[in-house]
């Protein structure tokens, strides 16, 4: 049987939503609803916090706490830490990373994505949605497209930018959206948060650019399931309107 272990990394602090992840949605707390739900996969699962809240929250509920109070700059670094400091020694096949932000994100999408990434040589997998042209969300910045080539099922580039580019223009045509959650191979992470910051991924901000650059492959299986994370307090009416 293949080692799986899913890490949260959540954060208190935030530009933009300050407290995120104790925010109730329908009257259970996002983080709550994100474990739960990563919790079905089968995997072990943990909260990766720098937050006393936030720890003592997920133990009441009765979940798992990884401890981590190291000032890091992102969520990657976090996961990392957590990783050799409390699981290197569990001989894991797949260290996933979800975010503590995407409370409609289902266990059995993750289980696909273990199950593709565990079947591929691909150093990192990820997810995608495909999309339409003719949909807002392909020329809004904080949406961010992947360049896919379907054959290999391998992702070539990243950007906030509408791409691929149609030269001819005028038709519609489908686009991929990346949904941020990552599958590494132990080793892999291990590699990555050890890399320097990269040009593009300093000019695009997504992290991802940094493995690309470095000759790492990213490989992604695509859901139908729709996904909406909460980066803004608006976001909640949204997610609670997809749970009617």
């Amino acid at each position: 049987m293949a080692r799986v272990a899913i890490l949260i990394p959540a954060r208190f602090a935030s530009s933009r939503f300050p407290g995120k992840p104790l925010a109730l949605i329908k009257g259970q707390s996002m983080i709550k609803r994100v474990f739960e739900n990563c919790r079905q996969s089968g995997f072990e699962s943990h909260v990766v916090t720098d937050h006393d809240g936030i720890e003592a929250h997920v133990r009441d509920f009765g979940g798992s706490v990884l401890r981590i109070d190291d000032d890091v700059p992102s969520g990657s670094e976090r996961i990392a830490l957590a990783y050799e400091r409390f699981l290197a020694a569990n001989s894991l096949d797949l260290v996933i990373n979800v975010q503590g932000d995407e409370p409609l994100l289902s266990g059995r999408v993750l289980r696909e994505l273990a199950e593709f990434h565990l079947s591929s040589s691909f150093d990192v997998a990820t997810l995608l949605r495909e999309r339409s042209t003719a949909e807002e969300d392909f020329r809004n910045p904080n949406v961010v497209k992947a360049v896919y080539a379907p054959t290999s099922q391998q992702c070539l580039y990243f950007s906030r930018q509408p791409l691929p580019f149609d030269r001819e223009g005028g038709r519609s045509y489908s686009w991929h959206q990346h949904i941020g959650v990552y599958s590494y191979r132990p080793q892999a992470l291990s590699a990555f948060v050890k890399l320097p910051l990269s040009r593009l991924e300093d000019m695009e901000k997504l992290e991802q650019l940094r493995a690309l650059e470095n000759r790492m492959t990213l490989g992604a299986i695509l859901t139908t399931q729709k996904l909406i994370g909460v980066d803004v307090p608006e976001d909640i009416k949204k997610v609670e309107g997809a749970l009617i």
